[in-house]
This record gives C-alpha cells, sequence and structure tokens, in this order.
C-alpha cells in the first residue's frame, strides 16, 4: 500500500507517540512523583517518534534505489546512533514528574546538608563539594516537572549515583495531587490513536 512518502505507511508510526503520552498521563495521574532517569527520558522519547522520523525526514534522505529490508534497516541504524550520540553527550539528568519546584527544593536540601555538611546554595543550584556535585533544579511552572541537572566541569559518578539515589527513595514518601495535565496527555493520545486508527482503515 502507498503510504506517507511514497512507500511507508503513516498509521503504524502514530501508535508509539500515542503510547508515550498516555504513559506520561499515567504519571500525571498518580498521587506520588515518577522519577526518571535523563538517559531514560530522551531514550524513550526518542523510541516514541522513531517512526514518525522513518516516514518523514529519514525517509527523504534514503538514496531512491535502495529496495527491501535495507530501506528500513540503514535510517533506523542512522536514527539511533544520532540518539545514542545525544544521550551521551547529555549532561547527567533526573526528572521527576508531577512535583512543583517548591515541593522538591526542600527535599534536595535537605539531602544535600546530610550528605555533605559544606552544601551551599546559590540560586536553584547546590553544590556539593565533599561529593565532587553541583545540582541545578530546573523548574518548568505548570508542568509540574523538575530536571535535576548535574552541572560544572567535574561530576563524581559515585556522588551523583548516591545523591540520586536518595532523592529517588525521598521523592517515594511525597503524596502529590493528579495533574490537570494527564487529561492533556490522555486527549492528545486519544487523538493520535483516532487518527492512525482512520488512517489504517483507508489503508495509508
Amino acid at each position: 500500500m502507498p503510504g506517507f512518502a511514497g512507500s511507508l505507511p503513516l498509521w503504524p508510526a502514530l501508535v508509539p507517540p500515542a503510547l508515550y503520552l498516555m504513559a506520561m498521563a499515567a504519571r500525571y495521574l498518580r498521587r506520588r512523583p515518577t522519577v526518571v532517569s535523563g538517559s531514560w527520558d530522551m531514550g524513550l522519547l526518542a523510541v516514541s517518534l522513531a517512526g514518525l522520523t522513518l516516514v518523514g525526514p529519514l525517509e527523504l534522505l534514503q538514496p531512491a534505489g535502495i529496495r527491501g529490508p535495507w530501506r528500513l534497516a540503514l535510517p533506523l541504524v542512522l536514527y539511533a546512533l544520532v540518539v545514542c550520540l545525544a544521550v551521551l553527550a547529555s549532561r547527567p539528568r533526573l526528572v521527576v514528574s508531577n512535583v512543583t519546584l517548591d515541593q522538591l527544593r526542600p527535599i534536595v536540601a535537605q539531602i544535600a546538608a546530610t550528605i555533605d555538611p559544606t552544601a551551599r546554595w546559590a540560586g536553584e543550584t547546590v553544590a556539593l563539594p565533599g561529593r565532587q556535585v553541583q545540582v541545578h533544579l530546573d523548574g518548568r511552572g505548570s508542568m509540574r516537572s523538575v530536571s535535576l541537572v548535574a552541572v560544572g566541569s567535574r561530576t563524581s559518578p559515585e556522588g551523583w549515583t548516591e545523591f540520586t539515589r536518595r532523592v529517588r527513595a525521598a521523592v517515594r514518601r511525597v503524596r502529590v495531587r493528579p495533574s490537570p495535565w494527564a487529561a492533556v496527555f490522555a486527549g492528545l493520545a486519544t487523538v493520535f490513536l483516532a487518527v492512525a486508527v482512520g488512517l489504517a482503515w483507508r489503508g495509508l
């Protein structure tokens, strides 16, 4: 069946984004914040968008003479390499969903003071000299999501691991309200699935 860009159907590419949006809706429906490492967060988003990228930009870059399995394998390998490079180049990060900066900051402050009594704050960045870790709290306002990003030229892997382990344990004890963003993500997921079913019915 002819599809988007003349070869690949579009409807299967809409299913992974819909599933990703459903997972996001589930995060914001929970009464406890969800903690995900930055690499997993980026990886899951990349996987959800792989199909749309394959039938879109990467489809346009493929040589016209390639047929068979290689027509899919080559762009997928290229996409995977780009995603891996992006993950490796990014700073260590922890994403906490369905929590505000005001709720998370006292928790981080307590953890920082516990593992390093010399911890000091500058704005929304806390430095732990004894652990060779600096962490910036990047809040996203109405999204009720906070990223804990390791900053500085040198970050101790051991110090970062201990810090994130304590954050995960502390966040599990926090109670929050379901966020209105859950309905937004669920609605978008429904739209994606409805369009996918419609395109599949028409054979596109």
